[in-house]
Formats: structure tokens, C-alpha cells, sequence
């Protein structure tokens, strides 16, 4: 996920906060760098309907029999209808929000992207009826910083004092 920052939140959420649940709650990127390498969230357990692969393939256009014929699926390969692979992948995101253990990431973002996958394979199906659970760790941290042309300092500075530079050189034309 691609965060794009929000230099006008950053001022008002500078440091991390626990919760009276006793969730760490980390609001900043330095916190955040913490966790590399680290599970940080396991969702609760889900189970998969053949209402949400329905609804799946209504949106995708994706009727194959193996997701939405239970009678005929019952004959094939898996015994039963298995969700959409892409149904499992888009559905990582509102397992691991809803319920579960582990910390929340409230940084000062305008929004967050989906930019893009790398080596994702569907190796196993995914059956309805079973329960699934979702378990993130951070693999990277990486921040978004710009700069003006002949000016030292950056227009904005994430998750630091006002015009700070720490670590960094103006480049002039070099992106």
C-alpha cells in the first residue's frame, strides 16, 4: 500500500498513543520502522460464504461453475465451490481490519493506494464454508519526500521538526 503524506495532520499526530484495550496504536514513521520484519496484525478467522463468491462474480463477471455452481462443483476436483483467487487477495484487507490482534497504523495520510503486486500465486483453494485469516508483517518502510529545484530545504518535511533536511542533500534536477 502506497501512503501519501499529509503534511497539515502531521503537527497533530506526532507520536504514538496505546489504547485503553492495550493496542499500540503507531501514528508516525519512525514508529512505524520499529516493526520491519515483524507480523504486526493477525486478523480474526472468517468464514467463506457462497453469498460474498456470488457477489464476487456478479462484480467480476467471473461465473465460472467451479465458484458458482454448487451442484456441479460438488462432482469436480475440490468437492465443493472454492472462492475466486482474486476474491481472496481483495479480501485480506477487511479480514485483517475487522477484528484481531496486533498493532493499528493511523498515520497522517491523505489516502492509501494499492499500487501494484509482485509474485502473487493462488497455490491452494480456497473452499466455501471454510474459515479463513489474514496475518500481515512489514516487510519495508519507505517514504515519499519532495523537492524544489535550487532550494535546500523541502517544501515539507514527513514526521519531522519543520524544514528539517536530516539525511538528505539537495539534488537540484536529479529525482
Amino acid at each position: 500500500m502506497k501512503l501519501e503524506q499529509s503534511p497539515e495532520r502531521a503537527d497533530r499526530l506526532s507520536a504514538s498513543t496505546t489504547a485503553t484495550d492495550g493496542v499500540v496504536v503507531v501514528t508516525n514513521v519512525d514508529e512505524l520502522r520499529q516493526y520491519i520484519g515483524k507480523e504486526t496484525r493477525v486478523g480474526d478467522w472468517h468464514l467463506v460464504t457462497q453469498a460474498e463468491i456470488d457477489q464476487f462474480a456478479a462484480a467480476t463477471g467471473d461465473h465460472q461453475w467451479i465458484h458458482v455452481d454448487p451442484e456441479r462443483a460438488r462432482n469436480g476436483p475440490y468437492g465443493g465451490t472454492i472462492a475466486h483467487g482474486f476474491w481472496t487477495l481483495s479480501a485480506a484487507l477487511f479480514i485483517l481490519r475487522n477484528g484481531g490482534d496486533g498493532i493499528q497504523v493511523q498515520l497522517p495520510t491523505r489516502m492509501g493506494l494499492n499500487y501494484g503486486l509482485n509474485r502473487v500465486r493462488f497455490v491452494t483453494p480456497v473452499r466455501v464454508g471454510k474459515r479463513i485469516r489474514a496475518h500481515a508483517r512489514l516487510l519495508s518502510v519507505d517514504e515519499i519526500t519532495v523537492e524544489i529545484e535550487g532550494e535546500i530545504k523541502p517544501p515539507w518535511s514527513p514526521n519531522r521538526s519543520r524544514g528539517s533536511t536530516e539525511g538528505r542533500e539537495s539534488k537540484g534536477t536529479e529525482t
